[in-house]
């Protein structure tokens, strides 16, 4: 019998008895557990299991159903996911008038890296129309000069495409907070400089003028805090003080950008991260999963 695999994730309070509480639950529904993964971080209990529904003796309603009561006794979020039924995530790419970053994703969107829905480019100048012309991608901007109008036109195109993750690609545009409440940890920034260190304007000749000899950039969720948001990734480059220009920096660091930013956005689109006390978390479990499936 062929097997029909799924991944029930289960988030909340970490208490006594909740691996088998929902292994009894399974086990009843004539559900096999192949695989289970589960840690604890600052007092949230995360899980995923690797299940085959192909012998289970209730419907798929019935299972989610059942599932989520159970989640509800114990207060905590549950989640199934058919594995061959995971739908892609809708992905706008914001924009201003720097490329790298936006080219970077275009060429490993066109690689096959990214496994998500480029839905749009959006931005505040058409100077990137010709990369997303050239990609196929479409293109849509709105002057900033009336910030409140063009932010109130972002939100509509986000919506409007179905947006399920936001991607700054070097938008230089503070997000209003109308918009962070309607996209809350679904809008990723990169900054280029080693976050919490350099925040702001100018970041790269904020170190530079400092003598750090490391710095780097930060791939991060947006909160309404500038440049504090959860960090997702970072990375790092030599500064050789004495030697290299502001430029030279400016331009070591655009080289790692696009890279880190991608990495950020494709860990997002493979849902190998949960946010836990405005901190990001790798989850234990599903990315095995996901990655195991994808080779099969």
């Amino acid at each position: 019998m062929a097997k029909i695999k799924a991944v029930v994730s289960v988030i909340g309070q970490d208490q006594k008895g909740v691996v088998a509480r929902f292994a009894t639950f399974l086990a009843e529904q004539g559900i096999n557990i192949e695989d289970i993964e589960q840690q604890v971080v600052h007092g949230r209990f995360i899980m995923d299991m690797l299940v085959d529904l192909a012998e289970m003796s209730v419907t798929l309603d019935e299972l989610i159903t059942g599932l989520l009561e159970l989640g509800q006794q114990i207060q905590m979020q549950v989640r199934v996911a058919l594995h061959d039924q995971r739908r892609q995530k809708n992905v706008a790419l914001l924009v201003s008038k720097e490329p790298h970053c936006l080219e970077q994703l275009l060429r490993d969107n066109e690689a096959g890296k990214l496994r998500g829905n480029i839905t749009c480019v959006l931005s505040n100048h058409p100077d990137l129309k010709p990369l997303a012309d050239a990609a196929g991608l479409t293109f849509e901007h709105m002057l900033s000069t009336d910030k409140p109008a063009h932010m109130q036109w972002l939100l509509e195109r986000l919506n409007h495409y179905n947006t399920d993750v936001a991607v700054l690609a070097r938008y230089m545009q503070v997000i209003t907070p109308n918009v962070l409440e309607a996209y809350k940890h679904r809008i990723i920034n990169i900054h280029p400089s080693l976050l919490p260190y350099f925040p702001g304007a100018k970041p790269y000749h904020q170190a530079w003028e400092s003598g750090v000899r490391v710095t780097g950039c930060t791939a991060h969720l947006i909160t309404e805090q500038l440049d504090q948001g959860p960090i997702i990734l970072q990375d790092v480059f030599h500064i050789n003080v004495g030697k290299d220009t502001s430029d030279d920096v400016k331009l070591k660091g655009q080289q790692l950008e696009g890279r880190v930013l991608s990495d950020a956005v494709q860990m997002y689109l493979d849902e190998k991260l949960v946010v836990i006390d405005e901190k990001v978390v790798f989850r234990p479990g599903l990315s095995t999963f996901l990655d195991h499936d994808d080779k099969d």
